[in-house]
């Protein structure tokens, strides 16, 4: 069919483009070293769910429950979480690939585990199915749970559209965060929830105080969520404090931070998330109180 060459010719139908030879063999291609942690982060994520899907009153060592291991687990992950990305970095392994397979072990790690501990911690039935155990504080705690998953996972894919190509980084792309970064949320949880359990388990608390504490980590919970997803800007502590020399100042912080743990762990640890999840609002809040003070004080 011939065509003028004042009328548009017909546009081609769609092809799907395959990756070049080079392009598949990196993807074919991982760093054994970076990867293992990642798998290692994943693994603690599954861990935590598991060991927060056990029974309450199940026999453990240490006399723990099991929601301080699922507690412990999410920890375990912060910590296979912060070495990998150095690690990586420090090999020059960076790659998108990784950056992926961090994401997908982060969503489990501390969006799912922290969710569904806060719902066994709470002692959830099974609200909007069941008549006999449907209640009010039941159906709450499931949306915010759902709330915090959601928020987790949409702060990961924002970050990960946001973040420059691995070749592209510096050492100010990891200087600090836009919304509360998820392992930060996921620690508020996690701290809390051990806490929950040590005060339980050490019959010193009230059973009124026990149950505030809970609605109180729910609350937390679902401003930790919002925090994500927000614009408040977080500083990266380790990279601002611990990396390379530190002042005088900073060495003193670390050393008393340090102490209070060893006097009791989990207050200090819950104490440190809160403070940070926090400290991002209250620093806006500063700035739009006392803007003549905060000028000064940068």
């Amino acid at each position: 069919m011939a065509y003028s060459l004042l009328q548009d010719p017909p546009e081609a139908p769609p092809t799907s483009k395959r990756p070049s030879k080079s392009r598949r063999a990196a993807i074919r291609t991982i760093s054994l070293l970076p990867t293992m942690f990642t798998l290692g982060n994943l693994l603690c994520g599954f861990g935590a769910v598991f060991f927060a899907s056990r029974s309450i009153g199940q026999p453990l060592p240490l006399d723990w429950t099991p929601l301080m291991f699922a507690a412990a687990m999410i920890f375990a992950g912060m910590a296979f979480d912060g070495l990998d990305g150095r690690i990586a970095r420090m090999t020059r392994n960076t790659s998108d690939l990784g950056q992926q397979l961090d994401s997908m072990a982060d969503m489990v790690t501390f969006g799912v585990a922290p969710a569904f501990l806060a719902v066994q911690l709470i002692g959830v039935e099974t609200p909007f199915i069941s008549e006999a155990n449907d209640r009010m504080f039941d159906r709450l705690v499931v949306v915010v749970a759902c709330i915090y998953v959601a928020c987790t996972a949409m702060r990961l894919a924002r970050f990960n559209v946001d973040l420059l190509p691995p070749d592209q980084q510096d050492d100010t792309d990891h200087s600090g965060f836009e919304g509360l970064p998820s392992p930060g949320a996921a620690g508020t949880v996690a701290s809390l929830a051990l806490l929950h359990q040590h005060f339980l388990v050490d019959g010193s608390s009230m059973d009124l105080s026990i149950r505030v504490a809970a609605i109180g980590m729910v609350a937390i919970m679902l401003l930790s969520a919002l925090a994500m997803v927000s614009r408040l800007s977080y500083t990266h502590l380790l990279n601002r404090y611990l990396s390379g020399r530190v002042g005088f100042g900073t060495a003193i912080k670390v050393v008393v931070l340090a102490l209070l743990m060893l006097i009791h762990l989990q207050g200090a640890l819950a104490a440190g998330f809160v403070l940070y999840a926090l400290s991002a609002p209250a620093v806006r809040l500063w700035r739009w109180v006392w803007p003549t003070h905060a000028a000064q004080a940068e």
